[in-house]
């Protein structure tokens, strides 16, 4: 089977999670092939060069969303006339809330750049601004996009130029070399990144199969924190919320990584027999170690894991141990950043955390002699006292998370397998993730957040068989095989369904010998890296 898998700003290049499942789901899966589709975010990374990847891996194609993509493709007055018009629907959809002109606008101008080529200028030009003004005078538009002023509208255009950048992609072949010969698309998130899958599915009728571990619509509220700019914000936030509509609409099958992000997806239309919830797949064998050792730790010793940031609510967390060492002095707190979020926000928070730390808790020393010691310690994982996020979980005996915003939490599942007791605040998947397997308290709560951990400290034997549950759940539901096995068999199940391609075709009515990919076919004078071989990766920038 072949399998485009479609991502935005992660893997082959960017380093975290979302590249993490992408390379476990490749390696997963040999018996396909593989092409990916990537839309990368910026220069460095395509710089970088992208992971180690295995041989049946066929194609990778990149297209930057960071650069102009100024191809000096111009119009003929009849083709500026269909832009226009399909633009109009575009914003008018956008403005309105509306999802039927904006899925006419979006296809009306995707079919326009399959036909003429690049439609930057186009997009870029006086007619998309003033159109874009037109639709936000309307009547029906929105109160807030009403306010746009100038300075909303020119940077509403850029971004939307950007945004619409896989409409004038080259991927969209009729011969055997695009999208339009794969048998799934596969998108390795929402938004823009499975843009290029939903025209493949309207262009050729590809099944398009979308994965959201985060869902982008909730990214781009939670990412976009600009009060200043109202009019901009809601132009931005209809734009995402339209074509988050018309991805749910048209997708065949959704895999929400959790039944949190299942929510967001049923609010925007998602039908519900079309969606079935994957989780994320992780490698359990990097805390076996710790998790078959329940009794290594500190049992008086609470451990934090996670990136810094202030959606983390250190803060709280501080207060709340302020409370957990009035009834447990013995009592540590170790802060264990496995990275601190990009800007300053984040550096600063994490400075104000270390000096209410110093506040809260000054030095203490047993005797006059004796070198004074905080319970609370901020550490880095990945250094000399902690070398792995598994060493980071076995430092204590309970693991907290004091978080005011989650989507599903990679730290609590990573605690789970290495069989540690967990405290945590009500947020996003947290409930889902650990069942009964550990206590959970309301956000922005420092008093419920100290009572669980107290009782906790308290009973050691409870909080040790809270580990074990934690565990066996974790190696039940979150580990890299049920994940590739759960995508292995929704492969199968969307090629079974029989094909939409318009002419007619369906699967497997070529017979497998006619297209053998790697060396078989390649004559044995070829040279590598000349036009004849096939046995290496091919490589094209839109």
């Amino acid at each position: 089977m072949r399998i485009a898998l479609l991502t935005e700003g992660g893997y082959p290049y960017a380093a975290g999670e979302a590249r993490l499942w992408c390379d476990r789901l490749v390696r997963g899966l040999p018996q396909h092939e593989f092409e990916l589709y990537a839309l990368s975010r910026s220069a460095g990374q395509e710089g970088a060069g992208h992971v180690p990847l295995p041989d049946h891996v066929t194609r990778v194609r990149t297209a930057p969303l960071w650069a102009p993509a100024d191809d000096g493709r111009t119009h003929s007055r009849r083709e500026r006339r269909r832009f226009t018009e399909a633009f109009g629907d575009l914003v008018r959809g956008v403005c309105a809330g509306q999802g039927d002109p904006f899925a006419a606008g979006l296809y009306g101008l995707a079919e326009l750049a399959r036909e003429q080529g690049g439609m930057y200028a186009a997009l870029r030009s006086e007619t998309a601004v003033r159109t874009v003004e037109s639709a936000c005078r309307a009547g029906g538009a929105g109160r807030a996009v009403r306010a746009a002023q100038v300075p909303d509208l020119l940077e509403f255009v850029d971004e939307l130029e950007r945004a619409l950048r896989p409409l004038s992609l080259d991927w969209y072949e009729d011969g055997g070399e695009g999208l339009g010969a794969v048998d799934v698309c596969h998108a390795a998130a929402g938004g823009v990144a499975a843009l290029p899958g939903l025209l493949a599915k309207r262009f050729f009728g590809v099944p398009l199969l979308v994965t959201e571990y985060g869902v982008q619509l909730r990214s781009h509220y939670l990412a976009d924190t600009d009060d200043t700019r109202p009019a901009l914000r809601a132009l931005l936030a209809a734009f995402h919320t339209r074509l988050a509509g018309e991805i749910y609409a048209r997708a065949d099958l959704l895999t929400p990584g959790n039944a949190h992000a299942r929510r967001w997806q049923e609010r925007c239309g998602a039908p519900r027999d079309r969606l079935r919830t994957v989780y994320p797949g992780m490698e359990a064998d990097r805390f076996a170690a710790v998790g078959e050792e329940p009794g290594c730790g500190d049992p008086d010793t609470l451990v934090w894991v996670g990136r810094i940031d202030p959606a983390k609510d250190l803060i709280a967390l501080l207060h709340a141990f302020a409370e957990v060492r009035k009834d447990a002095p013995r009592a540590r707190l170790r802060i264990l950043a496995t990275a601190v979020a990009p800007g300053a926000t984040a550096v600063n928070y994490l400075a104000d955390c270390q000096s209410l730390a110093a506040q809260l808790f000054p030095y203490e020393a047993a005797d006059a002699r004796t070198v004074g010691e905080s319970p609370v310690t901020f550490e880095e994982v990945g250094g000399p006292e902690v070398p792995s996020p598994a060493d980071a979980y076995g430092a204590g005996r309970i693991v907290v998370l004091s978080s005011v915003i989650e989507g599903f939490p990679i730290t609590l599942a990573e605690a789970m397998f290495c069989g540690r007791a967990t405290v945590s605040t009500d947020v996003g998947a947290v409930r889902e993730v650990i069942g009964g397997t550990g206590l959970v308290v309301p956000p922005r709560n420092p008093r419920a957040l100290a009572d669980a951990c107290l009782a906790l400290l308290g009973e050691p034997e409870r909080a040790q068989r809270l580990g074990a549950a934690a565990r066996a759940r974790a190696l039940e539901l979150f580990t890299v095989e049920q994940n590739v096995g759960a995508f292995q068999d929704i492969y199968l199940r969307l090629l079974a369904r029989g094909s939409a391609r318009p002419d007619g075709e369906i699967p497997f009515e070529q017979p497998a010998e006619a297209r053998v990919p790697g060396h078989w076919t390649t004559p044995t004078w070829a040279t590598p890296g000349s036009a004849g071989d096939a046995s290496g990766i091919t490589e094209a920038t839109a």
